[in-house]
């Protein structure tokens, strides 16, 4: 049995992630934890991105972690050091400079869907599946930070169910509680991920990353970042195209 891999791959301005553990529905290794956070480090540290995606392979997109790790697990600690693993994995993807899109095809569960929760925007075939089905599984528990990013992804009510009733939510529930931005038949997910990312590379790049930021908790106080933004010559050259009625020539400076 392979121990998978977390594979990164930068083109452009596009930094791709992919799980990649065959036969085992991406389910990820403490190890695989590791290289995520490598490669994390890798695209926060490299110029010019635009944007980051997050798939899973061999139409799955992470179907939790991989349940033969736990088997060494001797003490309540062992499951605090765990869980503060996975967080500080989730941390690492909400704290990347740009945007982020989960493309999901197939279960995302567990740790998948907290990764898929990290990202900012989610795509995903008709046939994926959310949960963490824990209270029926393996009678574990999420992490207080890891609960609150399900409400607010999907709500109290739907968060209730999946962790209390261990229920698995369909896609199209996660297209209406506003979890997944567009919902597509497998066959055309990539064609639906490539439109959704094209609209996003073609955005003004200072403008997301400070949306982004203003959006989550940080050290920086806003009018630093809203004095970026407005002092930028992206700034400049959007009031310049608008009133010249051309499109803008972002340079992300």
């Amino acid at each position: 049995m392979t121990g998978g891999s977390v594979r990164l791959t930068i083109d452009g301005p596009l930094a791709t992630v992919v799980f990649d553990r065959p036969g085992m529905r991406n389910a990820l290794s403490l190890a695989m934890y590791d290289e995520l956070s490598a490669a994390c480090g890798r695209i926060a540290s490299t110029r010019g991105l635009r944007a980051a995606v997050f798939r899973g392979a061999s139409g799955a997109f992470i179907a939790g972690t991989d349940i033969a790790e736990f088997r060494a697990f001797k003490t309540g600690e062992d499951g605090v050091r765990y869980e503060a693993r996975l967080e500080r994995g989730v941390a690492e993807i909400e704290a990347l400079p740009m945007p982020t899109i989960a493309v999901i095809d197939g279960p995302a569960t567990g740790g998948g869907l907290m990764i898929a929760t990290a990202c900012d925007l989610r795509v995903a075939s008709r046939r994926s599946r959310f949960g963490v089905p824990v209270a029926r599984t393996l009678g574990n528990c999420l992490s207080r930070a890891n609960l609150a990013r399900l409400e607010r992804a999907f709500g109290q009510g739907r968060t209730n169910r999946m962790l209390l009733l261990a229920d698995l939510i369909d896609a199209s529930e996660a297209l209406a509680a506003g979890f997944l931005v567009a919902l597509a038949e497998p066959d055309a997910l990539e064609t639906m991920a490539a439109e959704i990312l094209g609209k996003l590379l073609a955005n003004a790049p200072l403008t997301l990353a400070a949306t982004r930021a203003l959006m989550r908790p940080s050290s920086e106080p806003d009018e630093k970042v809203i004095a970026r933004i407005y002092g930028s010559e992206d700034f400049r050259e959007g009031v310049t195209a608008f009133l010249a009625k051309r499109p803008p020539v972002w340079t992300g400076e």
